[in-house]
């Protein structure tokens, strides 16, 4: 028979709910059987026999005394607690400056491990960089910190389904789908992924190019504008500027700055691919990047005012992070090494 208490349905086990267990205990009842009678799951009740009962010295048997247990259970309520980062200030430090840095917080961790092995006061979880940053009332972060990171904000978003986009060409165009399988499992490097970020207004934009065996980035000058003629003309400077063995294809969205596509595919002799309209996840690598990107030239800006050396330079320190998915190794120095391998 289910036992009710006084207080009503909780989430949390109150009183009478662990006298209960004591005094069933006692009888030589099972688990599943007190579970069962309170209306709770047999995992909760053996957690809360090893968190708040005392096991007899040199022996398996567990003493559970209902109001001691009550009282450890309100000594953990208080909140918020003290966080890991709070309590220790050179982990604090060492967040903090590579924050200013523009490391991501999964980057943070990684190398924290990487350079402390054996001090685990000084490994933390991304997921609690983030607490720090964002949760209110903890102060172990300056909140101005969060701006540093990726997307900028001060509060977390749920991720949205893209809009949909209707295809801009509709000639002389080779789908994504056709695209050779050496490009997919990227073993060989040269093959590109492209897109533009656009500026306030829709009136400047930069251009974005991603390999991706490497994740290298290359940053595309655009001053005059982003019509056809003039990304096209673009593209071919910088891609002229790369050794042949990196020259194999380039994949973009079905934007309208590469209705030259075929000028550009001359010019250099690289393939290009178009991706299915709104999917955004076919060129995933490049995607990523441009939300890297997003730190360094926000929404809403006018991206002419940043010259060559600028895009150069951004460039540079992009591919000099560590990253998750090479090993933690950099893109320039996992380039080098596919580039030497090739050679």
């Amino acid at each position: 028979m289910r036992v009710s208490t006084t207080a009503g349905p909780s989430r949390c086990l109150q009183e009478a709910e662990r006298i209960h267990i004591a005094d069933r205990l006692r009888e030589k009842a099972s688990m599943r059987t007190i579970a069962a009678e309170l209306g709770r799951s047999p995992s909760t009740i053996s957690r809360e026999i090893r968190r708040n009962g005392v096991l007899y010295a040199g022996s398996k048997v567990w003493a559970y005394r209902p109001h001691a247990a009550q009282a450890r259970a309100d000594a953990r309520k208080p909140r918020p607690k003290p966080g890991k980062i709070g309590q220790n200030p050179a982990l604090a430090n060492f967040v903090q400056e590579h924050l200013e840095r523009r490391w991501s917080p999964e980057q943070i961790c990684r190398i924290l491990r990487i350079r402390f092995p054996d001090r685990p006061e000084m490994h933390v979880a991304h997921e609690t960089i983030y607490q720090a940053l964002y949760l209110q009332g903890r102060g172990e972060l300056r909140r101005d910190l969060a701006r540093a990171l990726r997307t900028g904000r001060t509060m977390r978003r749920p991720h949205r389904q893209s809009t949909r986009r209707q295809p801009r060409m509709s000639k002389d165009m080779v789908m994504i789908s056709e695209r050779p399988a050496e490009v997919a499992d990227r073993a060989i490097p040269g093959h590109w992924e492209g897109d533009l970020i656009i500026g306030k207004g829709h009136g400047s934009a930069i251009g974005t190019l991603v390999e991706r065996s490497s994740r290298f980035v290359a940053l595309v000058h655009l001053p005059d504008g982003r019509r056809p003629a003039q990304v096209r003309d673009a593209l071919i400077r910088t891609v002229s500027t790369l050794p042949a063995q990196l020259r194999r294809s380039l994949t973009w969205d079905q934007g309208s700055e590469m209705h030259l596509h075929k000028e550009f595919s001359t010019a250099t002799d690289m393939a290009v691919y178009f991706c299915d309209p709104g999917s955004p996840w076919q060129r995933g690598s490049n995607e990523n990047t441009n939300g890297l990107l997003r730190q360094y030239f926000p929404k809403g800006t006018d991206l002419h005012r940043h010259n060559r050396e600028e895009l150069d330079a951004v460039a540079a320190e992009l591919n000099g992070r560590p990253r998750k998915t090479l090993d933690w190794e950099t893109p320039a120095e996992r380039l080098a090494k596919l580039l030497a391998t090739a050679s």
